[in-house]
């Protein structure tokens, strides 16, 4: 027995030795194998009495066991070592560019995003956010939209096959204003907020896409009126446009969530088939706008008859084609980097109302 013992500790000796797979398998079959050193040595059960037989027999099986568990242990050890050694001799810094004149651009959607944070933020406004998933309730209804308006219909809303709340179904929400409502209702007077974000409809063409970005502005107090809401929506447009003399005027209109009404206009020349904004004698509408409708104030728990204000929404991919001459709304969504290299602008300008909102990078139109 005590050779036994000496011969399990010699054989694990040399398996924790071994340095290589192909090293270790060679033991392996040296050992283990048909004609290895165990198999050989429980050949020679046979010729031993029975009770010798059956002590050597459980002494050969407890050593082929050990080496056994020994062998699969270090081949386990030594795979997990060839493979953490090919992946270090293999890594890439991902973090390079493939080319040393590549470098990446700013989406000029995202740029145009960051411009009017940084317009409607030097006045005041902050931040607020939403779900893309909105039920029925913020969608519509608080928003003083009738069950038979046509912006509920199928032709014009997402909406989810599975999911219901209240009878009522999940959609992919048409516009940002449902975040107006979700702030309202857990954020009392004075409010004053934008809310960008992505919104879904079903249309697609080249001004018009299934997914789009919108920016809804909203401030509710006690004081804020029409004149209010012109003077903020036309201080906006000569700022983000970076041009002292864009003539505005306000048309009515109709919105279910507002009351009055009115679509904006900005001036604008089509000389020679080619759009400028500015004094050009031409108009060109570019958002909605209005009084809060006292209906939105009451399905948020505020009074209609202490507060008031206003609220407005424009388009940021319709700004970003406006500001820089991109005559194609789909090319925002194809990841041609070619179109990105050209129209993108680069990491490090950031849009500043101090220092100018796009005079340092892109392709300024």
């Amino acid at each position: 027995m005590d050779e036994m013992k000496t011969l399990q500790e010699d054989l694990l000796k040399q398996v924790g030795q071994a340095s290589s797979l192909a090293d270790l398998d060679a033991l392996r079959v040296s050992v283990l194998g048909k004609k290895g050193l165990i198999t050989e040595k429980m050949k020679t059960l046979g010729q031993m009495a029975p009770e010798e037989r059956k002590a050597a027999g459980q002494a050969f099986n407890t050593l082929k066991d050990a080496v056994a568990d020994a062998i699969a242990a270090k081949k386990e050890a030594l795979e997990d070592a060839e493979i953490n050694a090919r992946l270090a001799a293999e890594a890439v810094d991902v973090t390079l560019p493939v080319r040393p004149e590549t470098q990446g651009r700013i989406h000029p959607l995202y740029q145009t995003y960051d411009e009017v944070v940084a317009v409607f933020g030097q006045m005041g406004f902050a931040v607020a956010e939403g779900p893309d998933i909105e039920d029925d309730f913020h969608n519509f209804s608080a928003l003083n939209m009738p069950k038979n308006h046509p912006a509920r219909q199928m032709q014009d809303t997402f909406y989810l096959q599975k999911g219901e709340e209240n009878g009522e179904k999940y959609v992919l929400r048409t516009q940002t204003s449902a975040v107006q409502i979700r702030f309202m209702e857990n954020n009392r007077p004075p409010v004053r907020i934008i809310v960008p974000g992505r919104t879904y409809r079903c249309d697609y063409d080249a001004t018009h896409a299934p997914m789009f970005h919108q920016i809804e502005g909203l401030i509710v107090d006690t004081e804020t009126n029409m004149a209010h809401l012109k003077g903020c929506l036309a201080e906006f447009v000569r700022t983000f446009f970076e041009l002292d003399d864009v003539p505005v005027r306000f048309r009515p209109s109709f919105f279910p969530f507002t009351e009055p009404s009115a679509e904006m206009d900005i001036g604008c020349s089509r000389a020679n088939g080619e759009l400028k904004i500015g004094n050009g004698g031409d108009w060109l509408e570019i958002l909605g706008c209005g009084m809060v409708h006292p209906n939105v104030l009451r399905a948020c728990g505020i009074d209609p008859d202490v507060y008031q204000g206003f609220a407005f929404g424009i388009g940021l991919d319709r700004l970003a084609m406006l500001k820089y001459a991109i005559p194609d709304l789909r090319t925002f969504f194809e990841s041609d980097l070619r179109w990105m290299k050209h129209y993108g602008f680069v990491p490090l300008d950031v849009p500043s109302t101090g220092s100018g909102l796009s005079m340092t990078g892109g392709n300024k139109r």
